[in-house]
């Protein structure tokens, strides 16, 4: 295991030290040998997590095992993102990401909660809420960076670092609206399997979840209809997403933390 730690931890800072020199030094940044990084980094990563999360008693989903999840599937959809669009420089936070929740995950203990004998819909709702978490979580981190690029346009500063280093004001836009589509998309559809499979919500503790998860999912889709009605966008649009992202947020850690660190 600290093989897997080691190897996975390596790759993550060598990538992100690389992107960081890259943007600095107004380098090129190698994509090919990147992705190849953060690949080998991910399979370390997914054999270091596999043991704790996937028992011979089930499915064990405690808060740092989710943690770490988390930010193995966020470096997953970035780098599949990355494959058709130019978005290789917001390595410098997926890597970072990717490292913290991996010795997070790592070093953290949480009670022991398996998940046994679950039906094939509710396995379905549990990792398409993992992945829409995901997707909208580097939406989250898309509209960060937008904002930082609108408030230097703004503000007219000499040294334009996010302007200079990102792509257009445009592109970044557009990306971010799509990751918002897929990430609702996907957050819909657990949400809807959620409520056909779930039996008691509040037997099961999850009601203040489902709250926080369906006012995200009513913002987010706000968000995009607005966007599509009335043409919201720029620092409106930003705002927004980090606004839905920490309702998600709340209720899908929050209610982690509380129930298993807290109570």
């Amino acid at each position: 295991m600290l093989l897997a730690f080691v190897i996975a931890s390596m790759a993550y800072i060598v990538v992100s030290i690389h992107i960081s020199w890259a943007l600095t030094t107004d380098q090129p940044i190698h994509k090919d040998v990147s992705l190849g990084l953060l690949l080998v980094g991910m399979l370390a990563h997914a054999t270091l997590l596999y043991p704790y999360m996937v028992t011979l008693y089930g499915l064990n989903f405690n808060l740092f095992n989710v943690i770490s999840f988390i930010s193995l599937l966020f470096l997953f959809f970035y780098g599949l993102f990355c494959l058709y669009r130019p978005i290789l420089s917001l390595g410098i936070l997926a890597a970072p990401t990717a490292l913290i929740g991996m010795t997070i995950g790592y070093i953290g203990r949480a009670p022991y909660q398996p998940l046994t004998d679950i039906s094939v819909g509710l396995e379905a709702h549990i990792l398409l809420s993992f992945a829409a978490y995901c997707v909208l979580l580097m939406a989250t981190v898309q509209a960060l960076f937008l904002r930082l690029q609108i408030r230097e346009l703004k503000h007219h500063t000499i040294h334009r670092f996010w302007v200079n280093k990102l792509p257009s004001l445009q592109s970044m836009e557009g990306l971010l609206f799509d990751m918002i589509l897929v990430g609702f998309v996907l957050l819909s559809i657990a949400l809807g399997l959620g409520f056909v499979y779930v039996q008691d919500l509040f037997a099961q503790h999850i009601a203040h979840k489902t709250v926080f998860s369906v006012l995200s999912w009513l913002l987010f889709g706000a968000l995009l209809l607005g966007n599509w009605r009335a043409g919201w966008r720029g620092k409106r649009a930003a705002n927004i997403t980090i606004y839905a992202f920490i309702l998600l947020a709340i209720g899908f850690v929050g209610s982690k933390f509380v129930l298993e660190l807290v109570l």
